[in-house]
C-alpha cells in the first residue's frame, strides 16, 4: 500500500486530502501536534525525532503546515505566520535527507497571493508579476526555503493555491452564514477578482501532479476566476436569500478588526490562472463558480 504524509493535515485541507486519497486506497498519516486518531503521528514542527521514520518509503510528502493568515497583522502573528512556515519546511527537508528511502514526492504549500493585486492580467507560473508586501514576501520566503532545499532522490513541487471552496472549510462557510443574515452583498465595489478552486478539483490536482510525476511550481486554482460580486450573487442565488446588504471599504475595516483579522482577504483582486496544469492535461470537474456553489451548497 502506498503512503501519503501529510504535515500539518488536521486542518479543512488536510481532511479533504486524507478522504480522497484514502479512497483512492492510499495509508494517509497526518503529522500534528495534536494526535486524535490512530493515523496521526506527533511532530512539533521544528526538531528532529521519532516521526521522521514515518517518512521511510514513503510515496509522497504533502506539506500543508503553517499558522493561518485568517487574523490580525500583528507584529506577533507575523512572526507566527513566518516562522511557521519555514521551520516546517527546514525540518522536513532535513528528516527527507536523513531517509534510506526518501518520499519520492515533496508537495509544499504556497499561495496565489504572492501575485500582485490584478483586475486585467491574468497571473500564470511563468509570467505572473510577483509583488512586495507582507503576504506576497512570506509566500516568497516561503518558496525560497524550499527551493533552497537539495533532494536528489525526491521530486519538489510548489503549490500555489487559491481560495479553496468546500462544503466543511474554507471561504465559503464564512460567506453562507453573511448571505443567511443578510449580509451576502458585494464587498466594496465587487469588482476584485476572486481566484478559487473546488475542494474536489484540489484533491484531484493533487493527485494529478503526483500520478504524473511532475515538479515545479503550480497555480492550483480553477482556469476561470470571477468577481467578488458575482460570488456573492450566486451564493444568494443557492441559498434562495433575496437580497444582500452590501458592505463599503470603511465598513469592512471596522468588521475586520471586530473579528480579528484582515480586510485583504476580501479587497486584493487575485486574477490567476493554472496555465502549466492544463498544459499538462489536467481537466477541472468544476469550472465555473456557478457549478462550485451549486454543488457545494446542495450538497447533502
Amino acid at each position: 500500500m502506498k503512503t501519503i504524509i501529510i504535515a500539518g493535515g488536521t486542518g479543512f485541507l488536510g481532511q479533504v486530502l486524507e478522504s480522497y486519497f484514502s479512497k483512492k486506497g492510499y495509508d494517509v498519516k497526518i503529522l500534528t501536534r495534536k494526535t486524535t486518531k490512530p493515523n496521526h503521528v506527533y511532530w512539533n514542527a521544528k526538531d528532529l525525532y521519532q516521526w521522521t521514520k514515518t517518512l521511510e518509503g514513503a510515496n509522497t510528502l504533502i506539506n500543508l503546515t503553517g499558522k493561518s493568515v485568517d487574523c490580525r497583522y500583528t507584529e506577533a502573528n507575523k512572526k507566527l505566520i513566518h516562522d511557521s512556515r519555514i521551520d516546517s519546511t527546514n525540518i522536513l527537508g532535513k528528516a527527507i535527507n536523513q531517509c534510506e528511502n526518501p518520499p519520492k514526492a515533496w508537495l509544499n504549500m504556497s499561495t496565489s497571493t504572492i501575485y500582485e493585486d490584478s483586475y486585467h492580467k491574468q497571473m500564470t507560473e511563468e509570467n505572473g508579476d510577483i509583488g512586495n508586501d507582507f503576504s506576497m514576501n512570506i509566500a516568497k520566503s516561503w518558496e525560497a526555503a524550499f527551493n533552497s532545499i537539495a533532494t536528489p532522490s525526491t521530486r519538489k513541487v510548489i503549490l500555489r493555491t487559491s481560495i479553496v471552496l468546500g462544503k466543511n472549510g474554507g471561504a465559503l462557510i464564512p460567506l453562507k452564514r453573511l448571505t443567511q443574515f443578510g449580509l451576502g452583498g458585494k464587498q466594496w465595489h465587487g469588482k476584485q477578482k476572486v481566484s478559487w478552486i473546488h475542494e474536489t478539483d484540489f484533491a484531484r490536482a493533487i493527485n494529478f501532479l503526483i500520478e504524473k510525476q511532475l515538479k515545479g511550481t503550480y497555480n492550483i486554482v480553477s482556469p476561470k476566476p470571477t468577481t467578488n460580486s458575482v460570488l456573492m450573487n450566486y451564493i444568494r442565488k443557492e441559498l434562495k436569500v433575496p437580497f444582500g446588504i452590501s458592505h463599503p471599504k470603511w465598513l469592512l475595516k471596522i468588521g475586520a478588526w471586530f473579528i480579528r483579522t484582515e480586510t485583504e482577504l476580501v479587497l486584493k483582486s487575485r486574477n490567476v490562472i493554472p496555465e502549466k496544469l492544463t498544459e499538462k492535461g489536467f481537466t477541472f470537474k468544476y469550472l465555473t463558480i456557478e457549478d462550485a456553489v451549486n454543488e457545494l451548497l446542495k450538497r447533502n
